[in-house]
């Protein structure tokens, strides 16, 4: 969609961004802050999920959850939150007729919350439903093992559910009170703009946050681990995840190169890893992805076969990434992944979410705004050397992990296949 985004900095500390669509008929609500599990008590550590459940409670104008969602959703608006290790984010989306009611509301929400015993103790027992249930996702299960292990200061959901108890009023306003504040704040704001603009910062301006302080992103020592396994009686499969962390930003020309050897090697049923497990039966599932930190960045693997394919799997993904390490990339691939990844570009941005969604992650992780109108030339830059380079010292310098789940029985293939990822890195 056509736009224009501009970074506006409010008198009350807190940052943002302005999506302006013309043509759009929503207006999309995203207000994110440095509050996620990290930044918790470790004692009371779900305090970070259970102040996203809360709030959209009783606040300063509703009585109640059920009163401010009947209001909220009369004309079809849609609001909804996630927290994650760093983040609590809110997000609403509403008919552009509406844009104003639904800010005020949102900004209501959150900044004027009226936290309670009755909504507390509910959604404590949400939270155990959520968690337990998630405890029979073993990508999920075994995600934050795998965390765990490399380095990163995170719970299993086994603890974090034992530690769901601890959790009082006093906490959830102790942690509210601390990381829901301006200067603590970003957001991004998507959709026709065109004589709005001052009513927004008006609004914005008013909402009665505190100053507060913007809270620094912790930061974790990374290290090499051992394989581990998860033993589940009734795992019929066997799922696993590795990590190779590097302890680095990546820059943006890095990342880029990154999505192409992902596409490469996982994208399609035509890829390197994917496509070839496919063909061959020894998978259903393969993913990688490329996360990127505050001052790190990881390569991330995961997927689910039977016990029987594990091995034949794994060596086709250590010869791919040892080859792709090593600049074994052709021209037809290159030039395969441009056209992929413009086709991609052109189909994200057909929502007025998506559109805002693009400058997010970067702008609240970094603080920088891409630049959009250069993706299409990025995507042409993406070339064989750079994502030789990059996948290169990945396998070199990386910080490598392993975690499954599984039978018992399974432990030394675990083994046996982290070994195989050990030798690859060393160049065997």
């Amino acid at each position: 969609m056509k736009h224009t985004v501009k970074e506006v900095k409010l008198k009350n500390g807190a940052k943002g961004l302005f999506v302006h669509i013309p043509d759009a008929t929503v207006m999309n609500f995203q207000f994110l802050f440095r509050a996620g599990f990290r930044f918790a008590r470790p004692e009371v550590y779900e305090v970070a999920h259970l102040l996203e459940h809360m709030a959209f409670g009783a606040n300063s104008r509703h009585k109640n959850q059920t009163e401010f969602e009947n209001d909220f959703t009369k004309n079809g608006a849609y609001h909804n939150a996630y927290t994650s290790d760093n983040l609590v984010c809110y997000s609403a989306e509403c008919a552009d007729f509406e844009w104003e009611r639904i800010l005020d509301l949102q900004l209501l929400s959150i900044a004027e919350p009226k936290f309670n015993e009755t909504e507390l103790q509910a959604e404590l027992g949400n939270i155990k439903s959520e968690l337990t249930g998630y405890l029979n996702d073993y990508m999920r299960l075994l995600w934050p093992e795998l965390q765990i292990r490399i380095g990163e200061q995170v719970l299993t959901l086994q603890d974090r559910l034992k530690l769901l108890p601890n959790i009082t009023l006093d906490d959830v306003w102790e942690h509210y009170n601390k990381t829901h504040t301006a200067k603590n704040l970003r957001f991004v704001i998507a959709g026709n703009f065109s004589g709005r603009t001052a009513r927004i910062l008006e609004l914005l301006e008013n909402a009665k946050f505190e100053t507060g302080i913007e809270l620094p992103f912790p930061v974790d020592n990374y290290n090499d681990a051992t394989p581990e396994l998860i033993p589940r009686t009734d795992a019929n499969n066997v799922s696993f995840g590795f990590s190779l962390v590097l302890p680095r930003r990546l820059e943006n020309k890095e990342s880029d190169a990154m999505s192409g050897l992902n596409h490469l090697l996982n994208g399609t049923m035509s890829s390197r890893i994917f496509g070839e497990a496919r063909r061959r039966g020894l998978v259903y599932g393969i993913f990688s992805e490329t996360q990127l930190g505050q001052q790190s960045a990881s390569w991330d693997f995961g997927g689910e076969a039977n016990a029987e394919t594990m091995e034949k799997l794994f060596q086709i993904i250590v010869r791919e990434l040892k080859k792709v390490a090593d600049g074994e990339i052709s021209e037809e691939e290159v030039n395969s992944n441009h056209s992929y990844a413009l086709g991609r570009l052109q189909m994200q941005g057909q929502t007025v979410g998506a559109t805002g969604n693009f400058y997010t992650g970067r702008y609240v992780n970094y603080g920088e705004i891409d630049d959009y109108d250069r993706m299409e030339e990025r995507i042409h830059a993406i070339s064989k050397s750079g994502m030789q380079k990059i996948a290169a010292e990945f396998l070199q310098n990386g910080k490598l992990a392993l975690v499954a789940v599984g039978k018992k029985r399974d432990k030394k293939l675990i083994d046996d296949l982290g070994a195989k990822l050990e030798k690859m890195r060393n160049g065997q």
